[in-house]
């Protein structure tokens, strides 16, 4: 789904056989990755000093910012048990994490573009792992919940002024490949966060596992202050709500960014929902798995932790539409075959679900920083906004699903939103091949 062509590469299309949309998407991003390197000798890359710090500093927040934000998912039965909660009321204590986020990545992406996205970063994080410290000592469900969603709310100031702190400091050729490597940092938290609440909760219960993922967010939070590099592309702006909001207006006019936010919130909205209730499954006949053994099913995250790093090779070999089309197919596979009734079948739903998940999320959010020239970070605080929005819908709506359907009513509610995913994705590609057509006689008539 990139930007429009320029005339002369129209003319260069309507010299050769019609191209596919994949091929059209490949060329057209070449060009304009080589233009753009082409203007930032400077800035980061594989091989350059501070990149593997940058990358290795960011891979920590991102393992923080998931299993942080995911911390009671797969806790979700026992936090049932253990409280009286049923599964929609239990659900809240991930959807509150994730919908505060939602709300306020806006604003704290605002505050980046003034104080920094480096400073950004590490405020959200010192302040999401001291409340992650208190969460353990919830004396309710109600406070739980009111703790995750102070929780997402602070983690906010993270995902935004990342991907716009890697737009900046970063070479565009390489940016795919580093928003990759924060993506897959987010799914080794994801994983390591689920096993290792699995574990310590089947052994001393749930409360001493929420404290588990406190002090390994704790660890990370220290990495990342002494790793991360100092911003050299970074100038500041003033906090100017006119100019803000003349700025997320423009990022919502622009009818491609449109279709991105929503794509990453239907990827999301299947994630959301599929490992929010697979615990619920799991645990019930004719599987009957303890609460360990649920946590580490979770290790089918490192199956995402590989899509995320090798999205910029799709991206290469099919374009950034093909690249969707292969990791929506991939989730949709997985869901039906999540259906059956053995273990080895639910598996291997979750390993295709989730490939096809970490792909499709670390496409469209790379294209977002690279189709937004100005105000970055606005841009990826809309991105992160209907993303975790979509994680909120499908926990919630999930609940709902499996209360009235059982797995089966989760696995619809999935297919409805992989159905969108195409249905934007086809539009998209037909909108670019009208605009490819609109143009050959325009630029053959100025030649």
């Amino acid at each position: 789904m990139p930007p429009a062509s320029t005339g002369a590469s129209t003319l260069t299309v309507a010299a050769s056989p019609q191209p596919s949309p994949a091929t059209a998407d490949a060329t057209a991003d070449a060009g304009a990755v080589a233009t753009a390197d082409a203007a930032a000798p400077d800035r980061l890359e594989p091989g350059r000093p501070g990149y593997r710090r940058m990358s290795f500093a960011l891979f920590a927040a991102g393992v923080a910012t998931f299993a942080l934000l995911y911390s009671t998912q797969a806790l979700l039965p026992a936090i049932s048990a253990s409280l009286g909660a049923t599964a929609g009321q239990a659900s809240w204590t991930v959807s509150a994490a994730t919908g505060a986020l939602a709300l306020c990545v806006l604003p704290m992406s605002a505050l980046s573009e003034r104080f920094g996205r480096r400073q950004m970063m590490t405020a959200s994080l010192t302040v999401a792992v001291l409340v992650g410290l208190l969460v353990p000592f919830a004396p309710s469900l109600g406070w739980l919940i009111a703790l995750r969603a102070v929780q997402g709310a602070a983690l906010a100031g993270l995902p935004a002024s990342a991907m716009a702190y890697l737009a900046e400091e970063v070479r565009p050729k390489a940016l795919v490949a580093a928003i990759g490597l924060f993506v897959a940092g987010n799914s080794i938290g994801g994983m390591s966060g689920r096993i290792l609440t699995g574990w310590v909760a089947q052994l001393w219960g749930w409360r001493a596992a929420l404290g588990a993922v406190g002090l390994l967010a704790v660890a990370c939070a220290v990495v990342f202050h002494f790793m991360i590099p100092k911003a050299r592309h970074f100038t500041p702006g003033s906090l100017n709500p006119k100019a803000l909001a003349k700025t997320v207006g423009g990022h919502l006019a622009d009818p491609l960014l449109r279709r991105l936010y929503a794509i990453g919130a239907l990827f999301m909205t299947v994630f959301g929902a599929v490992y929010t209730l697979i615990g619920y499954r799991l645990v019930e006949a004719p599987f009957n798995l303890p609460q360990g053994v649920i946590g580490s099913i979770f290790l089918v995250y490192l199956v995402g932790t590989v899509s995320s790093a090798a999205a910029g090779k799709l991206v290469a070999r099919l374009g950034r539409r093909g690249a969707l089309y292969l990791a929506v197919s991939t989730t949709a596979a997985g869901l039906l075959i999540s259906l059956a009734d053995q273990l080895a079948a639910v598996l291997l739903g979750l390993v295709l679900i989730t490939a096809g998940f970490f792909a499709g999320h670390a496409v469209a959010s790379s294209s977002v920083s690279r189709t937004a020239t100005k105000g970055r970070a606005q841009a990826s605080a809309l991105y992160q906004s209907a993303y975790y929005l979509g994680s909120s819908a499908g926990g919630t709506l999930g609940a709902v699903a499996f209360h009235a359907g059982g797995w089966a009513g989760t696995v619809a509610l999935g297919l409805l939103a992989v159905l969108g995913v195409v249905s934007i994705t086809l539009y998209g590609s037909r909108a670019a091949r009208a605009e490819r057509r609109r143009l050959v006689p325009v630029a053959s008539v100025q030649n």
